[in-house]
C-alpha cells in the first residue's frame, strides 16, 4: 500500500561545499530551512524533484523531506534526521572520535 502524501520540502546538498540546501519558492536554493518552499501537492513536489535531479552541476542527492508549516518561520522539519541536517554539520570530536 502506498503511503499517503505529507507536506514536504525539497532538500539536497550543495555540490561544491556540501552544505544542506532547500528549494525556495522562487526556484533558487537556500541554506535556510525556513526559506524552503513547502509542497502540499504531490504532483507538484514530484515535478520539482525531477527538475532538481537534472541540476547535477549544482546539487547532489535531492529528495523530498516531510515538513510542517512553521508559520512566519517557514517550514519545519518533522523527522530527527532533518532536524540534525538543518542544524548544520556535527563534525567535532565526540564519542569514538574523541580518543583519536
Amino acid at each position: 500500500m502506498a503511503r499517503a502524501f505529507r507536506p514536504c520540502v525539497l532538500t539536497a546538498n550543495d555540490l561544491f561545499d556540501g552544505d544542506v540546501v532547500y528549494l525556495a519558492p522562487d526556484g533558487a536554493w537556500t541554506r535556510r530551512p525556513g526559506g524552503a518552499r513547502l509542497f502540499e501537492d504531490e504532483a507538484e513536489a514530484n515535478r520539482s524533484l525531477a527538475a532538481a535531479e537534472a541540476q547535477e552541476d549544482v546539487i547532489v542527492g535531492p529528495y523530498l523531506a516531510a515538513a510542517a508549516p512553521g508559520g512566519r518561520q517557514g517550514p519545519e522539519p518533522v523527522h530527527v534526521r532533518e532536524v540534525l541536517r538543518a542544524a548544520g554539520p556535527s563534525n567535532y570530536c565526540h564519542g569514538k572520535q574523541a580518543g583519536s
